[in-house]
């Protein structure tokens, strides 16, 4: 059926239960070794090798299901996948550039795609540039004609500015930039990339694709055939795949993630409400909140908010500050995000930023809105603050 809406694409995208015994879902595909049945039938996998199943770490039924379903569900044309998140901004950066290129990368990005590109791009003889996130248009002053990508957070995943894609992506292109994001915190039900210009869409598929905190992987959706196949090839020369049962979890995901979204949508709302009234916040950081300097962007081009913000609180003594954390009930204390756990970790921006800087005295607290009863996080919440307040 054409047409359909993203939740009818979540459900059937990636099945093919005619051509599998009338099976619901495919099945879990465990390979190495794929045998042929003559010399023309290898020599003809040979030359197709990135679309047939050719061997284990090519390509599989499992993984062309998780992939087609990642490509749909974002209006790509063909998707790739990684053992993880990082491996997906690792394979995409790695693709779109050489020694000698220039890279713009967002002041504001996730933590270990700054060590990637300080600790294995410019050792390669890439430079790498970071930029205000919330520069805009104003990257044009930025771009040289050796740029080779534009690498783009939005959200970004401790502060959360939202940038302006559809400007950056535009001035980047003036010099033939590739241009990337990582949209994970959105999902594709909340933001659509290829609307605005962008060419690479990158996702931690751990995160909400899974969504149940028991598996690793990434995924990078491409634009154009072009640029699928200079991911693919260099996902192939990496020897970069998705384990089978963990591109199985990651269809199983996608099959609940806009129902699992409104509920990470609606809780993170109502705490991050109830927070904002709370002697002990100084601010809320959270793009859908009308008090957040990014706002009106976010309201322009998504459609939709995550589970994940972020608050800072006054700065107290480590003593209050773990009084309150190590008696948390509900949100447990843990890196990553997108499961149907509640998280709270506390971050310091200011120690990974270098293009700007984080002057904000206060502890900054990222939180997580699981699928519990916003209630009872609240609770949780609330007891926490007392723990702190008892520790002074």
């Amino acid at each position: 059926m054409k047409d359909v809406t993203k939740d009818t694409i979540l459900v059937h995208a990636g099945r093919d239960p005619r051509n599998n015994h009338g099976i619901v879902n495919p099945p879990v595909y465990h390979c190495s070794t794929v045998l042929f049945p003559s010399l023309d039938a290898l020599e003809e996998s040979d030359r197709n090798m990135l679309t047939s199943v050719n061997y284990g770490r090519m390509g599989t039924p499992t993984t062309f299901a998780f992939e087609e379903a990642a490509a749909e569900l974002e209006g790509g044309y063909k998707a790739v996948n990684t053992g993880s998140g990082l491996a997906a901004i690792a394979i995409a950066l790695s693709a779109f550039t050489k020694a000698g290129d220039h890279v713009l990368i967002t002041d504001s990005a996730y933590g270990p795609t700054r060590r990637f590109a300080k600790e294995t791009l410019i050792p390669y003889g890439v430079e790498v540039e970071f930029y205000d996130p919330c520069i805009g248009a104003g990257i044009s002053a930025l771009l040289r004609p050796n740029t080779s990508v534009v690498f783009l957070e939005s959200p970004g995943s401790l502060t959360f500015e939202v940038q302006d894609v559809p400007a950056i992506a535009a001035a980047a292109k003036t010099v033939g930039a590739t241009v990337m994001i990582d949209n994970t915190w959105a999902t594709p039900l909340f933001f659509r990339p290829f609307d605005h210009g962008v060419d690479l869409s990158i996702h931690a598929a751990t995160k909400y694709m899974v969504g149940h905190a028991d598996a690793m992987l990434g995924v990078v959706t491409c634009r154009d055939e072009e640029s699928w196949t200079a991911v693919k090839k260099t996902a192939t020369r990496f020897g970069v795949c998705g384990g089978p049962d963990d591109l199985y979890l990651g269809l199983r995901g996608l099959r609940t993630l806009s129902v699992r979204m409104r509920q990470h949508q609606e809780s993170a709302l109502a705490l991050a409400d109830w927070l904002a009234a709370r002697p002990e916040v100084t601010r809320v950081l959270h793009p859908a909140r009308p008090d957040f300097p990014g706002h009106e962007l976010w309201k322009r081009d998504f459609t939709g908010s995550s589970g994940l913000f972020s608050v800072i609180v006054n700065q107290v003594p480590r003593k209050a500050l773990a009084a309150m954390l190590d008696g948390m009930e509900l949100f447990g204390m843990g890196y990553s995000w997108g499961g149907f756990e509640s998280l709270i970790l506390p971050t310091r921006p200011a120690a990974v930023r270098s293009a700007t800087r984080w002057t904000d005295p206060g502890q900054v607290l990222r939180l997580h809105a699981g699928l519990e009863s916003p209630d009872d996080l609240i609770r949780d919440l609330e007891a926490g603050f007392r723990r702190m307040a008892a520790a002074l």
